[in-house]
């Protein structure tokens, strides 16, 4: 759905490593430093209230990360606040952006992600049974749990894009995740990464390291 303000050309940036936020996907994220209390309380004084979240790369930011508008607050009895994000937007990350303010800031480009401000995806092509089937081994080699009853009943978009936040993936395998544009290659993208893990992909690379 589009958002009834103007996505603005310089957001705050939250750099977290392995965390990413996908179309109109939910993150909780728990504040306590005091750069990002203060980046939250400027954040809710603007119209838009968005903070983009972003993977930190190499010496700097990754160039893709999402937008997410705050829809939720609660101060805890020590000052630290508890906040929901609802995905908006994915965003390019032009550059960098000086100024007297303690947490980072960023020109965005929103115009390679004018998809997201539609409605949720459909895969059409999916095959649910390959898929539960290959989750449920990766759940059990990986001594994970979920509610099986809620992710069978999920819509396509949500269930891939949680899978796709919520799966213990490096932060590069997160990235591209989140950097393929479309659902259904995305949900491909996944399953190959679901499949290699299966396969002993993580101990073959450390074996050849």
């Amino acid at each position: 759905m589009r958002p009834r303000f103007d996505l603005p050309a310089q957001i705050a940036l939250f750099p977290l490593e392995g965390a990413i936020l996908m179309p109109r996907a939910r993150l909780p994220l728990h504040i306590f430093e005091p750069r990002y209390l203060q980046m939250l309380e400027d954040t809710l004084k603007t119209e838009h209230r968005l903070i983009g979240i972003i993977q930190p790369e190499g010496d700097g930011l990754a160039m893709i990360g999402t937008a997410g508008r705050v829809v939720a607050f609660s101060e805890t009895d020590d000052g630290r606040m508890m906040i929901s994000l609802r995905a908006i937007s994915r965003f390019r990350l032009v550059e960098m952006q000086e100024g007297f303010a303690p947490y980072l800031r960023g020109q965005v480009d929103w115009a390679s992600f004018r998809r997201d401000l539609g409605g949720a995806e459909r895969d059409p092509a999916m095959d649910r049974a390959a898929l539960f089937g290959l989750l449920r081994r990766y759940m059990e080699a990986h001594d994970l749990s979920t509610d099986w009853d809620a992710a069978t009943q999920a819509e396509d978009e949500m269930l891939i894009n949680s899978l796709a936040m919520m799966l213990p993936f490096s932060p590069g395998d997160k990235q591209a995740l989140l950097e393929t544009p479309a659902l259904a290659d995305r949900r491909e993208l996944l399953q190959g990464l679901i499949e290699f893990a299966l396969h002993g992909g993580d101990d073959q690379e450390e074996r050849l390291q």
